[in-house]
């Protein structure tokens, strides 16, 4: 089973980039972000035509999490736990069913947090303690579970083009970094490092300066898997060329695949 996650920066924007890519990879499951549009606005048509089921939890303008998949979607949970006053739509997650194994997948989304000193930053490092919190909830369940999006961390400096030049970037600050590891040491593993060692291998490049063309990128974009997932881990990879195509997202595919026999 190949899961996926692609932040697609609009998805009215990036529809047919979304599409030609599927077609190309095949995932079964995908975990969209950045759909900046309602539920109601979301092409769902062009998206089941090529064999998918939807879950939405969209918002108009910003965020916007989606996940789609080639089996039936169930038990789908929209928003994160832990505060009810927070509408901001950065976390779906469902159920599918492979082979008679549940896995659990969540589409996630986490806030930017810049500029650091401000209330975006301290509410980046709260949802981050949201999600922990779900997440060590998820892992009792002791079942195959994937968290795959854009986490807006960069995890260490082989992640990043230039350590210095993002030492204050709420992506990069160390508050960051220790809540991502807290994260991940609750036995999480990052199904990209687990299969590659190498450095700066990135899933975002900035429309500014240059950046693709220079490979100024970062590495945000992450899978990670619960014990149980890990265990069926064959391979994983990051689908690079879709960035350099006609009106490109920023973002480009990272994904893992599981054997479940």
């Amino acid at each position: 089973m190949k899961i996926a996650s692609f932040n697609v920066n609009s998805i009215k924007a990036r529809l047919t980039n979304l599409t030609d890519w599927l077609k190309e990879a095949t995932p079964d499951i995908v975990c969209l972000q950045e759909l900046k549009c309602l539920d109601e606005a979301f092409p769902r048509s062009e998206i089941e035509d090529l064999g998918y089921n939807v879950a939405t939890h969209g918002q108009k303008t910003y965020n916007g999490v989606a996940i789609l998949s080639k089996l039936p979607l169930e038990d789908v949970t929209r928003g994160l736990p832990g505060d009810d006053g927070d509408d901001h739509a950065r976390y779906i997650e469902a159920v599918v069913s492979a082979n008679g194994t549940a896995l659990r997948v969540a589409s996630i989304y986490l806030p930017n947090g810049n500029p650091v000193g401000t209330d975006k930053f301290e509410y980046k490092l709260r949802w981050m303690d949201r999600l922990i919190d779900q997440t060590a909830k998820l892992l009792s369940y002791e079942e195959p579970l994937a968290l795959a999006g854009d986490y807006n961390v960069i995890p260490t400096a082989d992640d990043v083009h230039d350590p210095a030049a993002w030492a204050n970037d709420a992506l990069f600050r160390p508050e960051t970094r220790a809540k991502f590891r807290e994260l991940v040491n609750l036995g999480l593993t990052d199904a990209f490092r687990a299969c590659h060692t190498e450095a700066h291998r990135y899933t975002f490049w900035d429309y500014q300066a240059g950046a693709w063309a220079k490979d100024n990128g970062i590495r945000i974009d992450h899978i990670l898997l619960s014990p149980q997932a890990a265990d069926l881990l064959t391979g994983s990879d990051i689908d690079r060329n879709v960035r350099g195509r006609e009106k490109p997202s920023d973002h480009v595919p990272i994904w893992a695949e599981l054997d479940f026999g």
